[in-house]
């Protein structure tokens, strides 16, 4: 059995830390934080903590700014003091990405999901954990289930104000929320309230909380489903969009996977893109669509339906593809007779990657045909009929016949 052993001694300590300052940490932590030259830490951690002569630095920049930061310290023992768990949605885990695993060292402390579900009395394992900490609100869309519960890490007191107005948005607003502020400090206090009540009266909450919300819908709530194959209506869209059922046969092909990158390239109004994210954790995609109108679209239906990272490219394929990071999945919904496109996209994908791409021209089956001689995988044809009223009777009213293309680099479809 291989074992791993680490290397010179770490000279950057990341340290979790409670709101109780620096009686939350244990002997072997505080003799760390003693030895330390440099002292990284936010404002709000540095006025509970008494850090004597050495030098201590407010954290108020960004990643980079940190990553330059500690390279000119480098070598030097440096501590960086952060809120609870430093590798739960915190700079523990982007510093892990950035730095080489030897120099750092972790020490956590109980996360505020742990601190925030012990309270409440929740199974940490049956609730959604988030991070709206510097990330759009609209990120709890994705989340918002009959039934289901959320612990949220939030940016400020305004956050929780604008969560509530979603929830009551969606239909959501007898569902309970409690605000958890300062979480085990001398400051600690729990408010409850309903997102309803929360976004009439939008009471202030202090900067320093997490959000616990109990799903609740109204009757009649309209409730997006979990699984691809939103309704149609789910979106703002032009027509260009791929219909519902065959989003979802299209999504089972491409088989979304957490942290895996999609490209979508003629994203119309961005229907797949934005399923992929909702289908898997951490999932990612970039949305390659020329017209200004359509990337309108793509923007606002992100936000609406909860995956506001969705990357959005204002160019045409091929050439926007030249710069993007390496797909382990593409979608080729419109564009897959210009020349190049399928090229530049089958070059990029990554080993064992998937390709599916849609048409309903006769050209465009044309050059599916053609890409399935060469390249193997599957093809099927997708014809929906949907029933529409015939005066006061109903009849099938069909849609356009939709070729699917689905292909595996390097293994079979």
């Amino acid at each position: 059995m291989a074992s791993k052993t680490r290397g010179a001694e770490p000279w950057l300590t990341i340290i979790g830390i409670g709101d109780n300052g620096l009686d939350s940490l244990t002997p072997p932590a505080r003799l760390l934080f003693e030895a330390a030259e440099t002292i990284i830490a936010p404002a709000r951690v540095l006025e509970r903590v008494d850090c004597g002569a050495r030098e201590v630095i407010a954290w108020t920049f960004g990643v980079r700014q940190t990553l330059e930061l500690l390279r000119d310290r480098r070598g030097r023992p440096t501590t960086i003091l952060a809120t609870g768990d430093p590798m739960h949605f915190g700079i523990g885990a982007t510093l892990m990405r950035e730095l080489d695993v030897s120099e750092l060292r972790v020490i956590a402390s109980p996360s505020a999901f742990s601190l925030a579900a012990s309270r409440l009395g929740w199974a940490l394992q049956e609730v959604a954990q988030i991070s709206l900490h510097g990330r759009s609100v609209y990120g709890l869309v994705a989340q918002i289930q009959p039934g289901a519960r959320i612990i949220a890490l939030t940016s400020v007191g305004r956050t929780v104000i604008e969560a509530a107005q979603i929830l009551v948005e969606h239909g959501f607003g007898p569902s309970k929320l409690q605000v958890l502020e300062h979480m085990g400090g001398p400051d600690e206090r729990i408010m409850v309230g309903t997102a309803a009540e929360f976004a009439e009266q939008k009471p202030e909450f202090a900067d320093f909380n997490t959000l616990a919300v109990d799903c609740v819908a109204v009757p009649g709530a309209h409730i997006l489903p979990a699984v691809p194959g939103l309704p149609d209506s789910a979106f703002r869209h032009d027509g260009q969009l791929t219909k519902r059922e065959v989003r979802a046969v299209t999504l089972s092909h491409l088989g979304p996977a957490p942290g895996a990158v999609l490209w979508d390239i003629g994203a119309g109004c961005g229907s797949v893109g934005i399923e992929w994210m909702r289908a898997a954790r951490g999932a990612k995609a970039i949305a390659i669509e020329s017209q200004q109108s359509r990337r309108d679209m793509v923007a606002e239906n992100a936000l609406m339906l909860g995956t506001p990272a969705l990357e959005i490219v204002a160019r045409t394929a091929p050439e926007a593809l030249a710069d993007l990071v390496r797909p382990d999945a593409v979608f080729i919904g419109g564009g897959i007779s210009n020349a190049g496109v399928f090229e530049a996209a089958w070059a990029a994908l990554k080993p064992h990657g998937r390709l599916v791409a849609n048409a309903v021209t006769v050209e465009g089956e044309a050059r599916l045909f053609a890409l399935q001689t060469a390249h193997g995988g599957a093809l099927s044809r997708i014809q929906i009929s949907r029933a529409e009223p015939v005066g006061r009777f109903l009849g099938w009213k069909p849609l356009m016949p939709v070729t699917t293309w689905s292909v595996g680099k390097g293994n079979d479809a």
